[in-house]
C-alpha cells in the first residue's frame, strides 16, 4: 500500500537527474556551453559529460532554403546515352551490324538491320533492355520502360515510354536526395532537412547556413567526373568540351572514358608541396587503378583530360605511368573550389542536373522573434496551469507542478540525446504536452477524491485512485501516441518536428505524472500520516 522501496526511489530519482543533466547544455548559450565544457577536468570521461544541445530548426535560427527540380531533359539525354551504349554492346555481342550506325531520336535510339535473320537474333537481346515499371514484388507494374518497334525496312526503334520516364524521374529524385545529403553532411552542417516535394523536386533546408551561394555551388553541379584523353589530330570519335584553363574555349576530347568518379574511393583537398597551390588528392579502387595505370602507361606525353560535368577542369600532361592508384587534380582553383570539388567527388554524381527553382534565406531575426514568442507562450501556459493546479488541489497540486517542470526538462534531455531538431511547431508540441501531462494528474486526483468520498480511507483511496486511473491514462496516451506516430511517418518537415516532441512528451508523462507524483504522495503520506486529503 503506497510503498516505494529504497531501490525504486533511487532509480526514479537517478533517471530524472540524468534526464535533467542532459538538458543543461540546451539551456546555455554557445559561449556558456563552451566555457562549461572547458571547465570539465580532463580525467572525466567524455561520455559522462552531457555536451549535446538541441539543434534549432530553420524557423528558429535562420538558414538557407532551396527548392531543387530534376532536369527531366538532362535526365532523358543521359538515359538515351546509356541506351545507345547498351545497343552498341548488344550489336557487338551478337555480331550484327547496323546500317548508318546508331541514330538518336526524340526519346531513344534507332538502328537499321535489313537482314531478317540478324533481326531475329538481335531483337530478343534488345527486349532485355525493357524492364517493367513499378515494384514487381508488390504487384505494382505499369507497363515497360522501353518500347521497341520495327518496320518492314528493318528499322528498329527503341524509345522510352511515359511510364519509363516517370520511373527514371522517381529513381533520380530518390538518388538525388541521398547524394545531396552526403554532400551537405560532408561540409559539417548539422541537421539539414532534405525531402522529396512533388514528383520531381527536392526541398533542402540547412539551419544556420546564411550563405545560400555556398549551398547553390555545392548542389548545382552533378559531380559527374571522367578521366579521358585530349584527342589528337585526325581523331573522329571526339566531343568538343569547354576547357576552364583556356577561358572556356572548346577542345577535342576522346569519348573513350579511362576511369570515372564511381571508381574513386576518396578525394581530399590539399596543397601542392612545390607550388603551394590548392589541389585535390584522389584514390582509385582496384578496377579504377588498373584502368588508370594501363592508360597512363600507354599514353606517355599526352594530355589527360579531367572532365567534370562535361567541362575540362584540368588537362595535365602524363609524364610517367601512374600505377599506384592515386593522383591529384590541379588547376587554377581557389581553396573554396578545391573543398567543394573534393566534396563532389566523395559524395558521388547526381543522376541528373538539379535546377534551383526557389531559394530563400531566413534571417536569424525572425528566428529570435519565434523563440521569444514560443517562450512567452510556454511561460504563460505553464503559469496558468501551475496556478490552477495549486488552487484546485493544494499540496497535491504542488506535487503535480513539480512533476510538470520535470516533465518539460526530460523532454529537452531526450531531444538532446536524440539530436532532434526543435522547430516552432515543436514548441507548440511542448505547450500541448504540458496540458496532457497535467490532465493525467487531474484524472488521478479526481479518482482519489471519488474513492475517499465513497468511504475508503485516505491511503486506500490514494492507492485505488492511482490504480484505477492508470488504465485510463494508458489508453488516452496510447491513442495520442498512435496519432503522433502516423504524423511522423506520413508528415514532413515541421509536422514531423511536432510529432517527435509530442511522442517524447507522452513518454515522459507516464514517468512524471504517474511514477514521480505517486512517489512524492507516498513519501508525504508516510511522513505526515494525514487524517484528510489536502484538497
Amino acid at each position: 500500500m503506497l510503498r516505494f522501496s529504497r531501490s525504486k526511489i533511487i532509480a526514479t530519482v537517478g533517471i530524472i537527474l540524468i534526464g535533467l543533466l542532459l538538458a543543461v547544455p540546451s539551456m546555455m548559450s554557445r559561449e556558456q556551453r563552451q566555457a562549461y565544457l572547458n571547465a570539465i577536468p580532463g580525467w572525466v570521461p567524455s561520455w559522462l559529460v552531457p555536451s549535446r544541445a538541441i539543434v534549432l530548426g530553420l524557423d528558429l535560427q535562420g538558414g538557407s532554403h532551396v527548392l531543387l527540380e530534376v532536369d527531366n531533359q538532362d535526365l532523358l539525354r543521359g538515359q538515351i546515352t546509356l541506351l545507345r551504349d547498351d545497343v552498341r554492346r548488344i550489336l557487338r555481342d551478337t555480331r550484327v551490324s547496323s546500317q548508318n550506325g546508331i541514330q538518336t531520336v526524340q526519346r531513344g535510339v534507332q538502328i537499321r538491320v535489313p537482314d531478317a535473320a540478324d533481326r531475329d537474333r538481335l531483337l530478343p537481346r534488345l527486349r532485355e533492355l525493357s524492364q517493367p515499371t513499378g515494384n514487381a514484388m508488390l504487384g505494382q507494374t505499369g507497363g515497360n520502360t522501353i518500347e521497341i518497334n520495327t518496320n518492314p525496312d528493318g528499322v528498329i526503334t527503341l524509345t522510352y515510354t511515359e511510364a519509363g520516364i516517370s520511373e527514371r524521374v522517381r529513381r533520380a529524385v530518390d538518388q538525388s536526395i541521398e547524394v545531396v545529403r552526403r554532400r551537405i553532411d560532408a561540409t559539417g552542417t548539422t541537421e539539414p532537412s532534405i525531402q522529396r516535394q512533388g514528383a520531381d523536386r527536392v526541398l533542402v533546408q540547412v539551419p544556420g547556413l546564411q550563405d545560400p551561394q555556398q549551398l547553390k555551388a555545392l548542389l548545382g553541379e552533378t559531380g559527374n567526373l571522367e578521366f579521358r584523353l585530349l584527342a589528337q589530330q585526325g581523331a573522329t570519335d571526339v566531343d568538343l568540351l569547354p576547357m576552364d584553363d583556356q577561358g572556356g574555349q572548346r577542345v577535342p576530347v576522346e569519348r573513350r572514358v579511362i576511369a570515372e568518379g564511381g571508381d574513386l574511393t576518396d578525394a581530399q583537398p590539399a596543397f601542392d608541396t612545390q607550388t603551394n597551390q590548392p589541389i585535390v588528392n584522389f584514390r582509385f579502387n582496384i578496377r579504377g587503378a588498373q584502368r588508370f595505370g594501363q592508360a597512363t602507361t600507354e599514353n606517355l606525353g599526352r594530355q589527360l583530360a579531367i572532365v567534370l560535368d562535361n567541362r575540362v577542369i584540368s588537362a595535365p600532361t602524363i609524364q610517367s605511368p601512374i600505377t599506384g592508384g592515386s593522383g591529384q587534380i590541379s588547376g587554377s582553383f581557389t581553396v573554396e573550389q578545391v573543398n567543394n570539388l573534393a566534396v563532389l567527388l566523395r559524395s558521388g554524381a547526381l543522376p541528373a542536373k538539379l535546377t534551383i527553382v526557389e531559394e530563400r534565406t531566413v534571417g536569424p531575426g525572425l528566428g529570435r522573434d519565434s523563440i521569444e514568442a514560443g517562450k512567452m507562450a510556454t511561460y504563460v501556459a505553464a503559469i496558468f496551469v501551475i496556478i490552477f493546479m495549486f488552487a484546485t488541489y493544494g499540496l497535491f497540486g504542488l506535487f503535480a507542478n513539480i512533476a510538470l517542470l520535470v516533465h518539460v526538462g526530460l523532454i529537452f534531455g531526450l531531444m538532446s540525446v536524440l539530436e532532434a531538431t526543435l522547430t516552432l511547431p515543436g514548441i507548440a508540441g511542448i505547450v500541448l504536452t504540458i496540458g496532457t501531462a497535467v490532465d493525467s494528474n487531474v484524472l488521478i486526483y479526481e479518482r482519489i477524491r471519488e474513492e475517499v468520498r465513497s468511504g475508503r480511507s485516505i491511503v486506500s483511496g490514494i492507492q485505488a485512485g492511482f490504480d484505477r486511473a492508470f488504465a485510463t491514462i494508458v489508453d488516452s496516451n496510447s491513442t495520442m501516441a498512435i496519432a503522433a506516430v502516423i504524423l511522423f511517418f506520413l508528415g514532413s518537415g515541421p509536422v514531423r518536428g511536432f510529432a517527435v516532441v509530442f511522442i517524447l512528451g507522452i513518454l515522459t508523462t507516464v514517468l512524471t505524472a504517474v511514477t514521480l507524483t505517486r512517489m512524492m504522495i507516498a513519501l508525504w503520506y508516510h511522513w505526515m500520516r494525514p487524517k484528510a486529503l489536502p484538497f
